[in-house]
């Protein structure tokens, strides 16, 4: 597996490498303690890791859901926590004119769900020269994220990620086919799966999504046996008072239990 990214540490160790952090940067204060945390634990495990952080939600459902705390405040904080700890660090971008941005500050550019088709987004991210990571959308096929992956590759920018995040189930739920996994990898790029946003429920009556946590070690286990070569996860050390998608949300306090059980299955499927 070779990532491509600096600042990425054991990627020698064979383990599944991790992208992990709050969904959104809500301050400086909250997304070091994350980074913190979670930095001493992939040295403890020398798990390849990536913080995660979204600079700005642009899909919310309801018109006064938070969406950040400022464009150029938030990357400023990803870029300061990618210098401190000497990782590198991932951000959603959402339109086009957002892709040379966002560049300036993070190491990986991530296209969200549902916008894994739009094309202008796709070649300005790959113009970049970033790694691109584009989640699946909820509502296609594994092996249609071939036509997303060839608009970057087209650009001459084959560093890629792709991410299984579920596929719509009726209106307020989704399902992970673990098939994809497989089916994607075949596009010969890495292929992560992500643990807490294919635990949504979208759409619910209350415009606040919801989610089922309690899954996310089994979703998580189940990845990593089906032969995942990294796991999203957003965690934070207070979910129920995490301003975005706090329903799905690990706490972070038991990510260092779930990381130790994975490791073992990895482990496992590579003898």
């Amino acid at each position: 597996m070779d990532l491509n990214i600096s600042k990425l540490k054991y990627t020698d160790s064979n383990n599944f490498f991790l992208m992990a952090g709050p969904c959104v940067i809500e301050g400086e204060e909250m997304a070091f303690q994350i980074a913190e945390h979670i930095v001493a634990l992939s040295d403890k495990y020398k798990i390849p890791y990536i913080f995660k952080g979204s600079y700005r939600k642009a899909n919310r459902s309801k018109i006064d859901s938070f969406t950040g705390i400022g464009d150029l405040k938030a990357l400023k904080i990803l870029q300061k926590i990618s210098d401190t700890f000497n990782i590198p660090v991932v951000t959603d971008i959402h339109g086009p004119e957002e892709a040379e941005l966002a560049a300036e500050y993070v190491d990986v550019l991530q296209i969200p769900a549902f916008l894994c088709r739009q094309t202008d987004l796709l070649v300005a991210a790959a113009k970049t020269g970033k790694t691109i990571n584009i989640k699946k959308g909820q509502f296609l096929s594994a092996a249609a994220m071939g036509f997303a992956a060839q608009k970057v590759r087209n650009c001459g920018n084959n560093r890629l990620i792709l991410t299984e995040r579920g596929t719509s189930f009726g209106y307020q739920d989704l399902i992970v086919d673990f098939r994809s996994i497989p089916t994607m990898q075949k596009i010969n790029c890495p292929v992560v799966l992500d643990c807490t946003h294919s635990l949504q429920q979208p759409n619910q009556l209350s415009g606040v999504t919801g989610g089922d946590p309690e899954m996310i070690e089994t979703i998580a286990k189940a990845g990593i046996a089906a032969g995942a070569d990294g796991l999203f996860i957003e965690t934070h050390f207070d979910p129920a008072n995490a301003k975005s998608d706090g329903a799905n949300m690990l706490r972070l306090d038991q990510l260092d239990g779930l990381l130790k059980k994975l490791i073992r299955i990895r482990q496992a499927i590579m003898e």
